[in-house]
């Protein structure tokens, strides 16, 4: 017969997980905490002429896990005004085969922004971007043009990380 001693299974769990504990604090890891704007920076209209745009989509998705509350207008009392100047999406191509073919491209994402309220300039207009490579292959055209776009939504997203750890600055 065969027995198994709980309590020196469960003491020996809680060791190592008192361990580990101990080791990812000593090592400086820590939970990244979600990002929250100041009060003033509450209510915010982003203005632009492409709503379809990867990055208006993420600045959209990124403002309200903040704590944003999104104007329907720009003319609301209290709003802060995001006026998006230039979002575009850039692709170069960066290195060609010996026949001549694309092997590698370089995407860019720009963009121009610029922050204010009824009051004052919060953010004077600033230009930022964000640049990937990716190889290409002409036989797996479709996986790869899935790639393009999928990276294209990564830069944006990263775009918009930017527009809103610089909006927290704003005090």
């Amino acid at each position: 017969m065969i027995t198994t001693d709980c309590k020196g299974v469960t003491a020996a769990l809680w060791c190592t997980l008192l361990v580990s504990f101990l080791m990812l604090s000593g090592c400086g890891f820590h939970l990244q905490t979600q990002t929250t704007l100041s009060p003033r920076m509450r209510l915010i209209y982003v203005e632009t002429n492409d709503t379809q745009s990867d990055f208006f989509q993420a600045l959209r998705r990124a403002l309200r896990l903040a704590g944003a509350q999104l104007a329907t207008g720009k003319d609301e009392l209290g709003v802060v005004i995001i006026h998006i100047e230039r979002d575009e999406m850039l692709e170069r191509i960066a290195s060609v085969s010996v026949r001549n073919a694309p092997r590698e491209y370089e995407l860019t994402y720009l963009l121009q922004y610029s922050v204010y309220s009824a009051k004052n300039t919060l953010i004077p207009s600033e230009e930022v971007s964000v640049i990937r490579d990716f190889s290409f292959d002409e036989r797996i055209v479709l996986a790869k043009e899935r790639e393009s776009e999928i990276l294209q939504q990564t830069l944006a997203q990263e775009l918009a990380s930017v527009v809103l750890q610089r909006l927290v600055s704003v005090r």
